[in-house]
């Protein structure tokens, strides 16, 4: 299936085709995941592409954890600190290290391990065929505009309180799921490093929890572009807006409207992709779904 096409036709038959189900499954999950109050502890999923949740010694100076040369997000459960690691899609499968500081000035190593997955592949057929082979003219944009990029997603605030319950920013089937192998007219590109939800153009883009706009801009690639911080690395991204609803420097409460879907940048019908950076790194937004946690301490139901 494309990225972005329309899902479904009307036809004389009641019949759902065989491809419909799972769509409508996928939607079905994550309405109710963007909804649900099930869980009581954020637990991640120490994968490629997921987010590892560890413990810390009591010792640790927290603002001192790093992963891979970068700060990592620290949460307080119950009196014990935990980080919360973001894992690149390149991330080799077993043992994985933190480093800190201990209160003594010792240096400190926190071993994890990550277990492997395997994502499955989908071609995609571009028939602006500059979005797949861009010329020089689009490779010096695409330059400037990568280095914009980066900067916004490995953005890092202080914040004593970080939300990792998210709501689903809009609601609609997932057309392309995270981690997918790509390939564009059967040219192997990047794995898909966010999530896609196909929806009808104009409709409203909603904070999936507070933060502050980082950047906006329109990107040859993902088109019209909103970044948001929410605190301690964790940056949401926002691609392909028909327009775009707020500005660099404004704090947003979650469901504030952020924008509206379209079909800009590099697609094949209209869609948000929706994409988490955790340290710097691309995760799964689905993990982030369930309503759970603030600083450690359930919500109030």
């Amino acid at each position: 299936m494309k990225m972005g096409d329309s899902l479904c036709h009307t036809r004389g038959s009641e019949r759902f085709s065989a491809w419909l189900l799972p769509v409508l499954l996928a939607w079905l999950t994550l309405s109710v995941a963007g909804t649900s109050h099930a869980l009581d502890d954020f637990t991640g999923e120490p994968v490629p592409g997921g987010v590892a949740v560890v413990p810390l010694p009591d010792d640790v100076l927290p603002d001192s954890v790093r992963y891979r040369d970068r700060r990592v997000l620290i949460i307080d459960r119950d009196g014990t600190r935990f980080a919360v690691v973001g894992l690149s899609l390149g991330t080799d499968a077993g043992q994985n290290y933190l480093t800190s500081k201990s209160e003594s000035g010792e240096d400190r190593r926190v071993a994890f391990e990550v277990s492997d997955k395997a994502y499955e592949t989908q071609h995609i057929t571009i028939q602006n065929k500059r979005m797949v082979n861009p010329e020089k003219r689009d490779m010096e944009r695409i330059s400037r505009e990568q280095k914009r990029i980066r900067k916004a997603l490995s953005h890092w605030s202080d914040s004593g309180e970080v939300a990792l319950s998210f709501a689903l920013p809009v609601q609609g089937p997932t057309s392309s799921p995270f981690g997918l192998r790509r390939y564009f007219n059967e040219q192997p590109r990047k794995p898909h490093s966010g999530l896609d939800i196909a929806a009808p153009e104009g409709t409203p883009i909603r904070s999936p929890a507070p933060g502050t706009v980082v950047d906006t801009g329109d990107f040859f690639f993902n088109g019209n572009t909103v970044f948001v911080d929410h605190g301690q690395g964790l940056i949401t991204m926002y691609c392909h807006l028909q327009e775009i609803s707020v500005e660099p420097g404004q704090a947003v409460a979650q469901g504030d409207t952020l924008g509206r879907v379209g079909m800009t940048g590099r697609v094949t019908g209209p869609h948000l992709h929706w994409g988490v950076s955790l340290n710097d790194a691309r995760v799964d937004p689905g993990l982030f779904l369930p309503q759970i946690s603030v600083t450690g301490q359930d919500k109030p139901k």
